[in-house]
Protein backbone atom coordinates (compact mmCIF):
# COMPACT_ATOMS: atom_id res chain seq x y z
CA UNK A 1 0.00 0.00 0.00
CA UNK A 2 1.31 3.57 -1.19
CA UNK A 3 0.06 6.20 1.32
CA UNK A 4 1.60 9.00 -0.75
CA UNK A 5 -0.83 11.49 -1.73
CA UNK A 6 -1.16 12.79 -5.09
CA UNK A 7 -0.41 16.64 -5.15
CA UNK A 8 -4.07 16.70 -5.52
CA UNK A 9 -4.69 14.94 -2.61
CA UNK A 10 -2.11 16.19 -0.39
CA UNK A 11 -3.64 19.78 -1.34
CA UNK A 12 -6.49 18.82 -0.28
CA UNK A 13 -5.12 17.64 2.93
CA UNK A 14 -3.57 21.02 3.46
CA UNK A 15 -6.78 22.79 2.78
CA UNK A 16 -8.76 20.80 5.11
CA UNK A 17 -5.82 21.04 8.42
CA UNK A 18 -5.53 24.97 7.67
CA UNK A 19 -9.42 24.94 8.12
CA UNK A 20 -9.21 23.06 11.01
CA UNK A 21 -6.15 24.90 12.94
CA UNK A 22 -8.14 27.91 12.57
CA UNK A 23 -12.21 26.69 13.42
CA UNK A 24 -13.33 28.31 16.86
CA UNK A 25 -15.75 24.65 17.21
CA UNK A 26 -12.72 22.67 17.45
CA UNK A 27 -10.10 24.95 19.53
CA UNK A 28 -13.74 25.12 22.01
CA UNK A 29 -13.41 21.27 22.34
CA UNK A 30 -12.85 20.16 25.73
CA UNK A 31 -11.28 17.06 24.57
CA UNK A 32 -10.37 15.69 21.24
CA UNK A 33 -11.27 12.20 20.68
CA UNK A 34 -14.40 10.82 19.39
CA UNK A 35 -15.70 14.10 17.42
CA UNK A 36 -17.42 11.72 15.62
CA UNK A 37 -19.48 10.42 18.68
CA UNK A 38 -19.34 13.28 21.13
CA UNK A 39 -18.88 16.41 18.91
CA UNK A 40 -22.18 17.35 17.76
CA UNK A 41 -22.31 20.85 16.41
CA UNK A 42 -24.39 21.29 13.52
CA UNK A 43 -23.34 25.09 13.15
CA UNK A 44 -19.58 23.27 12.19
CA UNK A 45 -21.06 20.76 9.37
CA UNK A 46 -22.49 23.66 7.85
CA UNK A 47 -19.09 25.20 7.35
CA UNK A 48 -18.22 22.11 6.13
CA UNK A 49 -20.81 21.46 3.65
CA UNK A 50 -19.83 25.20 2.68
CA UNK A 51 -17.06 24.17 1.13
CA UNK A 52 -18.07 20.52 -0.39
CA UNK A 53 -17.15 18.49 2.23
CA UNK A 54 -19.71 16.35 2.93
CA UNK A 55 -21.65 13.78 0.32
CA UNK A 56 -17.84 14.47 -1.59
CA UNK A 57 -18.70 11.22 -3.52
CA UNK A 58 -22.24 11.73 -4.33
CA UNK A 59 -23.42 12.76 -7.84
CA UNK A 60 -23.87 16.31 -8.56
CA UNK A 61 -27.39 16.33 -8.97
CA UNK A 62 -27.89 15.26 -5.56
CA UNK A 63 -26.10 18.06 -4.22
CA UNK A 64 -22.42 15.94 -4.07
CA UNK A 65 -18.97 16.74 -5.57
CA UNK A 66 -18.49 13.48 -7.63
CA UNK A 67 -14.89 13.23 -5.66
CA UNK A 68 -13.44 9.65 -5.33
CA UNK A 69 -13.85 7.80 -1.70
CA UNK A 70 -9.70 8.16 -1.33
CA UNK A 71 -10.65 12.20 -1.17
CA UNK A 72 -13.46 11.62 1.14
CA UNK A 73 -11.12 9.63 3.48
CA UNK A 74 -8.58 12.07 3.41
CA UNK A 75 -11.09 14.94 4.76
CA UNK A 76 -12.35 12.87 7.30
CA UNK A 77 -9.37 11.39 8.40
CA UNK A 78 -7.68 15.26 9.06
CA UNK A 79 -10.88 16.07 10.93
CA UNK A 80 -10.61 12.94 13.81
CA UNK A 81 -7.18 13.80 13.74
CA UNK A 82 -7.80 17.18 14.74
CA UNK A 83 -10.51 16.23 16.87
CA UNK A 84 -13.20 18.04 14.87
CA UNK A 85 -16.92 17.93 16.05
CA UNK A 86 -18.44 16.31 13.51
CA UNK A 87 -21.12 13.69 15.04
CA UNK A 88 -24.39 16.24 13.68
CA UNK A 89 -23.48 14.99 9.90
CA UNK A 90 -21.59 11.92 10.60
CA UNK A 91 -24.68 9.15 9.79
CA UNK A 92 -26.47 11.20 7.20
CA UNK A 93 -22.59 11.52 5.26
CA UNK A 94 -21.45 7.79 6.06
CA UNK A 95 -24.25 5.44 5.37
CA UNK A 96 -27.88 7.81 4.83
CA UNK A 97 -26.92 9.57 1.87
CA UNK A 98 -25.48 6.51 0.12
CA UNK A 99 -28.47 3.98 1.39
CA UNK A 100 -30.88 6.30 0.06
CA UNK A 101 -29.19 6.55 -3.34
CA UNK A 102 -28.60 3.36 -3.62
CA UNK A 103 -32.78 2.12 -2.75
CA UNK A 104 -34.05 5.54 -2.13
CA UNK A 105 -37.24 6.32 -4.34
CA UNK A 106 -36.54 9.98 -6.70
CA UNK A 107 -38.46 11.60 -4.28
CA UNK A 108 -36.53 10.74 -1.52
CA UNK A 109 -33.28 10.93 -3.45
CA UNK A 110 -34.59 14.71 -4.49
CA UNK A 111 -35.71 15.44 -1.30
CA UNK A 112 -33.04 14.50 1.40
CA UNK A 113 -29.92 13.62 -0.42
CA UNK A 114 -29.35 17.48 -0.84
CA UNK A 115 -30.53 18.24 2.34
CA UNK A 116 -27.51 15.91 3.91
CA UNK A 117 -24.85 17.26 1.67
CA UNK A 118 -25.76 20.77 2.86
CA UNK A 119 -26.14 19.67 6.66
CA UNK A 120 -29.33 21.05 6.77
CA UNK A 121 -30.78 17.77 8.11
CA UNK A 122 -29.31 15.02 10.68
CA UNK A 123 -30.11 11.48 11.63
CA UNK A 124 -30.78 8.71 14.45
CA UNK A 125 -30.44 4.99 13.32
CA UNK A 126 -32.83 2.86 14.86
CA UNK A 127 -31.47 -0.36 14.90
CA UNK A 128 -30.40 -2.39 18.45
CA UNK A 129 -33.28 -3.23 20.79
CA UNK A 130 -32.98 -4.60 24.38
CA UNK A 131 -33.56 -7.98 23.08
CA UNK A 132 -32.19 -7.72 19.70
CA UNK A 133 -28.77 -6.14 19.68
CA UNK A 134 -26.15 -8.42 17.59
CA UNK A 135 -29.02 -10.47 16.40
CA UNK A 136 -30.43 -7.20 14.26
CA UNK A 137 -33.08 -10.08 12.10
CA UNK A 138 -34.74 -11.06 15.78
CA UNK A 139 -36.32 -7.40 16.22
CA UNK A 140 -39.77 -7.28 17.36
CA UNK A 141 -40.53 -3.80 16.44
CA UNK A 142 -43.54 -3.90 14.03
CA UNK A 143 -44.60 -1.77 11.35
CA UNK A 144 -48.44 -2.79 10.42
CA UNK A 145 -49.94 -1.48 7.09
CA UNK A 146 -53.20 0.72 7.69
CA UNK A 147 -54.70 1.70 4.25
CA UNK A 148 -52.13 4.00 3.31
CA UNK A 149 -49.78 4.00 6.73
CA UNK A 150 -47.64 2.45 8.80
CA UNK A 151 -48.31 2.09 12.07
CA UNK A 152 -45.74 1.52 14.32
CA UNK A 153 -44.96 -0.10 17.72
CA UNK A 154 -42.21 -0.74 19.17
CA UNK A 155 -38.33 0.20 21.35
CA UNK A 156 -34.84 0.85 20.22
CA UNK A 157 -32.01 1.32 22.14
CA UNK A 158 -28.36 2.36 21.55
CA UNK A 159 -29.61 5.00 19.62
CA UNK A 160 -26.92 7.70 19.24
CA UNK A 161 -28.07 11.48 18.72
CA UNK A 162 -32.10 10.12 18.92
CA UNK A 163 -32.95 13.86 21.43
CA UNK A 164 -31.10 15.94 18.25
CA UNK A 165 -32.10 14.12 15.07
CA UNK A 166 -34.52 14.61 12.33
CA UNK A 167 -34.89 11.25 11.39
CA UNK A 168 -34.70 8.23 12.39
CA UNK A 169 -33.84 5.89 9.87
CA UNK A 170 -35.91 2.69 11.45
CA UNK A 171 -35.48 -1.05 10.74
CA UNK A 172 -39.12 -2.66 11.75
CA UNK A 173 -40.97 -5.98 10.81
CA UNK A 174 -43.34 -5.33 8.31
CA UNK A 175 -44.34 -8.72 7.70
CA UNK A 176 -44.80 -10.74 11.04
CA UNK A 177 -45.78 -14.23 9.26
CA UNK A 178 -42.14 -14.50 6.82
CA UNK A 179 -39.10 -16.04 8.12
CA UNK A 180 -37.57 -13.08 10.79
CA UNK A 181 -35.03 -12.20 8.02
CA UNK A 182 -37.66 -11.98 5.17
CA UNK A 183 -40.12 -9.55 7.10
CA UNK A 184 -38.47 -6.74 7.86
CA UNK A 185 -38.14 -2.97 6.44
CA UNK A 186 -36.41 0.06 6.48
CA UNK A 187 -38.78 3.24 7.16
CA UNK A 188 -37.78 7.40 7.07
CA UNK A 189 -39.56 8.46 10.14
CA UNK A 190 -39.37 12.10 11.55
CA UNK A 191 -38.61 12.67 14.59
CA UNK A 192 -41.02 14.80 15.03
CA UNK A 193 -44.45 12.68 14.74
CA UNK A 194 -46.35 11.74 17.52
CA UNK A 195 -46.21 9.35 19.95
CA UNK A 196 -42.47 8.99 19.25
CA UNK A 197 -40.32 9.36 22.94
CA UNK A 198 -36.72 9.67 23.90
CA UNK A 199 -34.78 8.97 26.66
CA UNK A 200 -31.40 9.69 26.90
CA UNK A 201 -28.89 6.95 28.45
CA UNK A 202 -25.94 7.78 30.16
CA UNK A 203 -23.05 6.41 29.75
CA UNK A 204 -20.05 5.57 32.38
CA UNK A 205 -18.20 8.80 31.29
CA UNK A 206 -20.63 10.89 32.06
CA UNK A 207 -22.03 11.13 28.36
CA UNK A 208 -25.57 10.50 26.83
CA UNK A 209 -25.04 10.49 23.36
CA UNK A 210 -27.19 7.28 22.94
CA UNK A 211 -30.60 6.85 23.88
CA UNK A 212 -33.57 4.59 23.91
CA UNK A 213 -36.48 5.52 21.67
CA UNK A 214 -40.22 4.43 22.14
CA UNK A 215 -42.50 4.02 19.45
CA UNK A 216 -46.35 4.27 20.74
CA UNK A 217 -48.39 3.96 17.42
CA UNK A 218 -46.11 6.49 15.42
CA UNK A 219 -48.12 6.70 12.10
CA UNK A 220 -46.19 7.68 8.66
CA UNK A 221 -47.22 7.44 5.28
CA UNK A 222 -46.14 4.63 2.92
CA UNK A 223 -43.81 6.78 0.85
CA UNK A 224 -41.55 6.46 3.96
CA UNK A 225 -40.43 3.05 3.16
CA UNK A 226 -37.37 2.85 1.63
CA UNK A 227 -36.71 0.25 -1.11
CA UNK A 228 -38.39 -2.71 -1.41
CA UNK A 229 -40.94 -3.67 1.35
CA UNK A 230 -39.53 -6.79 3.59
CA UNK A 231 -36.03 -6.93 2.02
CA UNK A 232 -34.67 -4.34 4.65
CA UNK A 233 -32.59 -6.69 6.18
CA UNK A 234 -30.67 -7.27 3.09
CA UNK A 235 -30.35 -3.72 2.44
CA UNK A 236 -29.21 -2.85 5.68
CA UNK A 237 -26.44 -5.21 5.78
CA UNK A 238 -24.97 -3.18 2.88
CA UNK A 239 -25.08 0.14 4.68
CA UNK A 240 -23.32 -1.84 7.86
CA UNK A 241 -20.51 -2.16 5.32
CA UNK A 242 -20.13 1.49 4.73
CA UNK A 243 -20.39 2.28 8.75
CA UNK A 244 -17.82 -0.44 9.99
CA UNK A 245 -15.27 0.08 7.24
CA UNK A 246 -14.16 4.11 8.07
CA UNK A 247 -11.03 5.51 9.44
CA UNK A 248 -13.21 6.20 12.27
CA UNK A 249 -12.32 2.94 13.41
CA UNK A 250 -8.74 3.43 14.06
CA UNK A 251 -8.35 7.33 15.16
CA UNK A 252 -10.95 8.08 17.31
CA UNK A 253 -8.57 8.22 20.28
CA UNK A 254 -5.43 9.01 17.96
CA UNK A 255 -5.20 12.93 19.38
CA UNK A 256 -4.69 11.38 23.17
CA UNK A 257 -2.08 8.85 21.47
CA UNK A 258 0.04 11.51 19.81
CA UNK A 259 -0.02 13.67 23.45
CA UNK A 260 0.56 10.85 25.47
CA UNK A 261 3.72 9.70 22.96
CA UNK A 262 5.39 13.33 23.18
CA UNK A 263 4.88 13.12 26.77
CA UNK A 264 6.77 9.72 27.04
CA UNK A 265 9.71 11.64 24.58
CA UNK A 266 9.44 14.14 27.05
CA UNK A 267 10.23 12.60 30.25
CA UNK A 268 12.69 10.37 28.65
CA UNK A 269 10.63 6.92 28.98
CA UNK A 270 11.41 6.16 25.81
CA UNK A 271 15.01 6.04 26.48
CA UNK A 272 14.63 4.58 29.58
CA UNK A 273 12.31 1.78 28.73
CA UNK A 274 12.94 -0.36 26.71
CA UNK A 275 10.04 -2.77 26.87
CA UNK A 276 7.62 0.29 26.66
CA UNK A 277 9.65 1.56 23.72
CA UNK A 278 8.62 -1.96 22.10
CA UNK A 279 5.25 -1.48 22.96
CA UNK A 280 5.11 1.72 20.94
CA UNK A 281 6.95 0.50 18.25
CA UNK A 282 4.53 -2.62 17.95
CA UNK A 283 1.37 -0.26 18.08
CA UNK A 284 3.07 2.29 15.62
CA UNK A 285 3.49 -0.47 13.14
CA UNK A 286 0.09 -2.23 13.69
CA UNK A 287 -1.69 1.35 12.76
CA UNK A 288 0.23 1.39 10.05
CA UNK A 289 -1.81 -2.14 8.86
CA UNK A 290 -5.09 -0.63 10.51
CA UNK A 291 -4.90 2.15 7.72
CA UNK A 292 -3.61 -0.05 4.53
CA UNK A 293 -7.19 -2.16 5.60
CA UNK A 294 -9.39 1.01 5.50
CA UNK A 295 -7.68 2.54 2.49
CA UNK A 296 -7.98 -0.60 1.10
CA UNK A 297 -11.94 -0.63 1.56
CA UNK A 298 -11.67 3.08 -0.23
CA UNK A 299 -10.12 1.98 -2.91
CA UNK A 300 -12.25 -0.86 -3.17
CA UNK A 301 -15.48 1.86 -3.10
CA UNK A 302 -13.47 3.95 -6.16
CA UNK A 303 -13.61 0.76 -8.09
CA UNK A 304 -17.09 -0.08 -7.94
CA UNK A 305 -16.77 -2.49 -5.22
CA UNK A 306 -18.58 -2.98 -2.15
CA UNK A 307 -16.82 -4.47 0.66
CA UNK A 308 -18.20 -6.94 3.22
CA UNK A 309 -15.65 -8.93 4.83
CA UNK A 310 -13.40 -6.36 4.11
CA UNK A 311 -15.17 -4.01 6.13
CA UNK A 312 -15.33 -6.80 8.90
CA UNK A 313 -11.90 -7.17 9.05
CA UNK A 314 -11.15 -3.33 9.10
CA UNK A 315 -13.16 -2.41 12.18
CA UNK A 316 -12.20 -5.61 13.75
CA UNK A 317 -8.14 -5.21 13.92
CA UNK A 318 -8.67 -1.25 14.40
CA UNK A 319 -10.87 -0.50 17.34
CA UNK A 320 -9.08 -3.93 18.94
CA UNK A 321 -6.33 -1.61 18.52
CA UNK A 322 -7.88 1.44 20.03
CA UNK A 323 -8.58 -0.42 23.00
CA UNK A 324 -4.81 -1.53 22.75
CA UNK A 325 -3.76 2.02 22.32
CA UNK A 326 -5.62 3.32 25.40
CA UNK A 327 -3.93 0.89 27.67
CA UNK A 328 -0.63 2.05 27.51
CA UNK A 329 -1.86 5.57 27.43
CA UNK A 330 -2.63 4.61 30.98
CA UNK A 331 0.37 2.63 31.28
CA UNK A 332 2.64 5.79 30.32
CA UNK A 333 0.78 8.39 32.51
CA UNK A 334 0.93 6.03 35.53
CA UNK A 335 -1.28 6.25 38.04
CA UNK A 336 -2.09 9.88 37.08
CA UNK A 337 -3.30 8.79 34.01
CA UNK A 338 -6.77 7.16 35.72
CA UNK A 339 -7.90 10.34 37.41
CA UNK A 340 -11.11 12.26 36.66
CA UNK A 341 -11.10 15.37 34.53
CA UNK A 342 -12.42 17.13 37.82
CA UNK A 343 -9.10 16.28 39.28
CA UNK A 344 -6.75 19.34 38.67
CA UNK A 345 -3.70 16.70 38.63
CA UNK A 346 -5.22 14.85 35.62
CA UNK A 347 -2.98 14.62 32.36
CA UNK A 348 -4.56 16.47 29.69
CA UNK A 349 -7.94 17.71 31.31
CA UNK A 350 -8.90 13.99 31.92
CA UNK A 351 -8.90 13.29 28.21
CA UNK A 352 -6.59 9.76 29.72
CA UNK A 353 -9.27 8.49 32.02
CA UNK A 354 -12.62 9.30 29.64
CA UNK A 355 -11.21 7.49 26.51
CA UNK A 356 -9.94 4.90 28.31
CA UNK A 357 -13.46 4.21 30.08
CA UNK A 358 -15.47 4.88 27.12
CA UNK A 359 -12.95 2.49 25.06
CA UNK A 360 -14.57 -0.75 25.88
CA UNK A 361 -17.39 0.33 23.56
CA UNK A 362 -15.63 0.59 20.63
CA UNK A 363 -15.22 -3.47 20.03
CA UNK A 364 -19.14 -3.29 20.66
CA UNK A 365 -20.70 -0.30 18.86
CA UNK A 366 -21.06 -0.67 15.12
CA UNK A 367 -21.09 -4.79 15.41
CA UNK A 368 -19.29 -6.79 17.86
CA UNK A 369 -16.02 -8.05 17.19
CA UNK A 370 -17.39 -12.03 17.60
CA UNK A 371 -20.11 -11.18 14.93
CA UNK A 372 -17.72 -9.72 13.01
CA UNK A 373 -15.31 -12.46 13.26
CA UNK A 374 -18.20 -14.56 11.95
CA UNK A 375 -18.61 -12.65 8.90
CA UNK A 376 -15.06 -13.20 8.18
CA UNK A 377 -15.01 -16.70 8.78
CA UNK A 378 -18.01 -17.80 6.59
CA UNK A 379 -17.73 -14.57 4.02
CA UNK A 380 -14.33 -14.49 3.75
CA UNK A 381 -12.98 -17.51 4.57
CA UNK A 382 -15.94 -19.80 3.07
CA UNK A 383 -16.30 -21.69 6.27
CA UNK A 384 -19.95 -23.37 6.96
CA UNK A 385 -21.94 -21.13 8.60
Amino acid sequence: MDFRDSPEQAKLRAEVREFVSADPAVLARPFLEDGWIAGFDPAFSKRLAARGWLGMTWPRQYGGQERSYLDRLIVTEELLLAGAPVAAHWFGDRQIGPALLAHGTPAQKAELVPRIARAEISFCIGMSEPNAGSDLAGLATRADTDGEEFVIRGQKTWTSFAEHADYCYLVARTNADAPKHKGISELLVSMRAPGITVRPIRDMVGESHFGELFFDDVRVPKSALIGVQDAGFYQIMQQLDFERSGIERLISNAPLWRDALALARERGLTRRDPVLREKIAELEIAARAGRGLIYRVAEMLSTGRVPNYEAAVAKTFCTSLEQRMTDLVVQILGDAGALDASDPRAPFAGRAARTFLYAAAYTIQGGTNNILRNIIATRGLGLPG
